[in-house]
């Protein structure tokens, strides 16, 4: 077979796999999905060619992104179970309960002093409040039920899991609603110091909610899912 012949076909291949699944596998292939606006945890059952599809995305530019990843990098998670949900409690669950406060804190001051601007992010801080709140609640069904039965073995969890997929999409839909108020997070030339480290903690607010349910839905719950 020629070498030409083989790299279509291995483009080919790729192109037909769903989103989560390369996610879970190749080593940076999330911030190529995050470059380019591509949900990799919630719609991550979509193949790569048919999300591309949907955003009108090139395709082949795609392709010689993720192509161009070196599948041998250290994976960002471990992969024992036990330390993979150590690692989502520590990285993801922690984090979440300390950065958001000061984000819907930044949010309230924001809309408080620039209401007058054309581009303030209105609403944002009642969104970033509800976010918490709904957010604080599915952590604590994880870390007091569906973790600890993980953990201890247990392997009957496709109703329970279903229930955090279903949670998952409705934290995806918060966070496209954030990223609309918050302009895509793009401040406007003239914005304050404030305005700025607001919509970089939004940003960083979005990319790991994203990764953290990635983490969840691809590489965390198949292992139980397929077992129970």
């Amino acid at each position: 077979m020629s070498i030409d012949l083989a790299a279509a076909e291995a483009a080919d291949s790729l192109s037909q796999r769903r989103l989560g699944e390369i996610a879970a596998q190749l080593p940076g292939a999330t911030a190529v999905f995050r470059r380019y606006k591509l949900d990799f945890c919630c719609g991550g059952n979509a193949s790569l060619q048919e999300a591309a599809a949907r955003r009108n995305l090139p395709l082949n530019e795609l392709l010689g992104a993720l192509q161009g990843l070196d599948p041998g990098a250290a994976a960002s998670a471990p992969g024992e179970t036990p330390a993979l949900i150590d690692h989502i409690l520590r990285r993801y669950h922690e984090v979440h309960r300390r950065e958001l406060p000061e984000l819907i804190r930044l949010a309230a001051r924001v809309e408080a002093v620039h209401r007058q601007h054309p581009e303030v992010p209105a609403g944002l801080a009642e969104a970033l409040r509800e976010l918490a709140q709904e957010l604080d609640a599915h952590m604590q069904k994880e870390e007091k039920v569906l973790f600890p039965m993980m953990s201890t073995g247990f392997v009957a969890l496709a109703q329970p899991i279903q229930m955090m997929r279903h949670e998952h999409d409705e934290h995806g839909e918060r966070l496209r609603r954030l990223e609309h108020l918050a302009h895509q997070t793009q401040a406007p030339a003239e914005a304050c110091a404030t305005w700025r480290a607001l919509y970089t903690g939004v940003r960083k607010l979005i990319d790991d909610l994203m990764e953290h349910i990635h983490l969840e839905n691809n590489l965390l719950f198949p292992r139980f899912t397929a077992l129970g």
